[in-house]
């Protein structure tokens, strides 16, 4: 916030010596956005201010008792806070969590009030609820869910640019944040399924800065805390929707969401069901063509609900060639594929086929699409015989070239035969990780399917040696 801004939110004796009053600052960001409901009292446990949602700004109670009561039924969790702060020092001082009796209020407050503190009694926020907290700033808009908008601080946050994160906020959860703010503000936030605060909206701001008009970029990668909390696969297809590439019209089922719907009508007429795990984790999950309890799939793979994040209901698409594509370091391109439906050739029950001309030339066309606003990808695509489709986008260029897997010297190499199948390479990986050793699959697997995702992602040297037809 500016000088001139932290002068406006003071009045009286708030301003004296320019000492800053939190609960001042917050009473005058309530004039410009949603802020979590409170009240404020000072040392003399004399009410300051007060914003409750159905009562006019600094409504008057007639005691603190009544205010305390009014705040927690006007909580949604019935459930608040006490905040204590210095005028001197605006940072808080103790901060007590989760009070729901109002004798317990009243008791923090005036204690506090005795060792000379003001205190904010504000509507408890659950950060477990579904939505995410982050930070607007420069241009660039980074969230997490679970957490406070300190979450920037930590890693894992995921970043994008401001208008690519605002649409796949509202694709998530189906309505449009309050964040229509000014480049060269600083915006702490948070969204929430249910509406909270004195407005009773989606979108609380928690605090307003004006820092000059900054132009930062967004480090667009994953996995990161919301591509968990959603599943990879989602992520990935969520980015590659708000870039505006073709996607399919996909339904996700997730575990701590209410399910949401994006993408593009195929008309196929047809569905596939895929399993969409917290991180990566190639060819182990399900994915099938046609309809799964999405529910007893997870129940059935993912008991214990960890590895699992989301379901995924996918339309089908009419599939002339299908197959996935990696890009080196240097940019360079590997495309590989099938005719008709790819998921045999993902898992290595199908060899690789030559592709006509048009197709690579399409599906090279989407890889520049989305390298130009995101850097290397990696994807698995489609293609209907007139246009290709993403059905999964990761970030990230690889070692893959040629037939090298991924490049590096070992003591010596494991042959894998392709024919024995991916859950036999899982374990060789294994193995071979532990000993120090390479791996040379024996087949003529493709380097973008699932056995090469594996070997990637385990960093083991390897390369595939290709048996003649």
């Amino acid at each position: 916030m500016s000088e001139v801004d932290k002068g406006a939110a003071m009045s009286g004796d708030d301003a004296t010596h320019g000492l800053l009053y939190k609960d001042a600052v917050l009473n005058h960001l309530a004039e410009l956005a949603n802020v979590a409901q409170f009240v404020s009292f000072g040392p003399d446990e004399r009410q300051r201010f007060a914003r409750v949602h159905g009562r006019t700004p600094n409504h008057s109670f007639e005691t603190m008792g009544e205010a305390v009561e009014e705040l927690l039924k006007a909580a949604p969790d019935n459930s608040v806070n006490v905040r204590s702060f210095t005028p001197e020092n605006p940072k808080s001082r103790e901060f007590v969590y989760g009070l729901k009796a109002v004798d317990d209020v009243l008791s923090n407050v005036r204690r506090l009030a005795g060792q000379g503190l003001y205190t904010i009694v504000n509507e408890t926020v659950d950060v477990n609820d579904g939505g995410v907290s982050g930070v607007i700033f420069g241009g660039v808009l980074e969230f997490a869910p679970a957490d406070t908008p300190r979450c920037v601080e930590k890693p894992g946050t995921a970043s994008l640019p401001y208008q690519m994160g605002l649409r796949l906020f509202e694709t998530v959860y189906h309505f449009s944040p309050r964040l229509s703010f000014d480049r060269a503000q600083r915006v702490e936030f948070s969204i929430h399924p249910l509406k909270r605060g004195y407005l009773h909206d989606h979108t609380i701001i928690w605090e307003l800065e004006e820092v000059g008009d900054i132009k930062l970029e967004a480090e667009i990668g994953w996995p990161n805390r919301f591509s968990r909390h959603v599943g990879d696969k989602a992520y990935g297809l969520l980015v590659a929707d708000a870039l505006g590439l073709p996607v399919p019209a996909t339904t996700v089922i997730p575990r701590g969401l209410a399910p949401f719907r994006f993408g593009q009508a195929t008309g196929g007429g047809e569905f596939w069901i895929r399993t969409c795990p917290v991180e990566q984790v190639p060819g182990f999950f399900t994915t099938k063509r046609g309809w799964l309890d999405p529910f007893k799939l997870l129940s059935d793979e993912d008991p214990e609900g960890r590895a699992i994040a989301s379901v995924l209901s996918q339309e089908g698409v009419e599939a002339a060639y299908s197959g996935a594509l990696v890009a080196d370091h240097d940019g360079a391109l590997t495309i590989e594929g099938v005719r008709g439906f790819g998921d045999e050739f993902m898992v290595g029950r199908a060899e690789r086929e030559s592709l006509p001309t048009e197709v690579e030339r399409d599906v090279r066309r989407l890889y520049e699409e989305a390298s130009a606003r995101v850097g290397p990808v990696r994807m698995e695509w489609v293609h209907d015989g007139e246009r290709v489709w993403v059905v999964q986008l990761h970030r990230g260029a690889t070692a893959t070239s040629g037939s090298v897997i991924f490049p590096g010297d070992a003591q010596s190499f494991r042959r894998f035969n392709v024919a024995d199948g991916i859950d036999g390479l899982r374990s060789l990986i294994a193995e071979a990780s532990d000993a120090g050793e390479g791996i040379i699959l024996v087949g003529n697997v493709g380097v973008t399917s699932h056995f090469g995702d594996l070997l990637r992602r385990a960093k083991i040297p390897s390369r595939i040696e290709r048996i003649a037809s």
